[in-house]
């Protein structure tokens, strides 16, 4: 059996990656794929508790190193339980983050090491990559003001103040230029159809 697809959506707080996870989806099994759509951290039953650790509490609650291992341990199961057993039966998989939050969020962000991180990345995700990452991206300003907006329990990350999320902004465009050969920059501003067309044509390309 054929291998399904794995992609990606990525980006900053606020930047609409879950509203355009939900449309892609729709789009494509309208073209008749069998299609999961999940998230990090979480997406399987012991991911979502360890998201419910990662998401909630003090800004500072845990260092940028025990967060890798936290994101880590909830991707390792998530791959386990939900996206590998997806992929082998020839299903396409649309996951609202993945490892590359971890390389912006802890690394960027919060100063994990970067050879730590691949470290990690090489024994939990080893070839198990994206077939194509959709960075979501807009100034900072704008998208902590939606998110802040949008309200919830889990603003831990939200409330890591501007010069945290300006290097996040950063990490994810410094990733959509390294790995040009699977990442596309989404330009998250402007209504929720727009910005759709933009994902569309950027995966358009990989349709069967």
């Amino acid at each position: 059996m054929t291998r399904g697809r794995f992609i990606t959506l990525e980006g900053g707080e606020g930047a609409g990656k879950s509203t355009q996870a939900v449309r892609l989806v729709a789009a494509l099994q309208a073209r008749g794929l069998d299609v999961v759509r999940t998230r990090e951290p979480g997406g399987s039953p012991g991911a979502e508790e360890i998201r419910a650790l990662a998401l909630n509490g003090a800004a500072d609650r845990w260092s940028a190193t025990t967060e890798t291992l936290l994101m880590y341990a909830s991707r390792s199961d998530h791959l386990e339980r939900t996206i590998r057993p997806a992929l082998a039966r020839g299903a396409w998989v649309v996951c609202d983050r993945f490892a590359d939050s971890s390389r912006a969020y802890q690394g960027a962000g919060g100063g994990a090491p970067l050879d730590f991180i691949e470290g990690l990345d090489a024994h939990v995700v080893g070839e198990t990559q994206p077939d194509l990452t959709l960075i979501f991206d807009m100034p900072v300003e704008v998208g902590l003001e939606r998110a802040l907006a949008r309200g919830g329990a889990d603003l831990r990350f939200e409330s890591k103040g501007l010069a945290f999320h300006q290097r996040l902004r950063d990490g994810f465009l410094a990733i959509a230029a390294a790995h040009a050969e699977r990442c596309r920059l989404i330009d998250a501003t402007g209504d929720a159809d727009v910005v759709f067309d933009r994902v569309w044509r950027a995966v358009e390309p990989v349709l069967p």
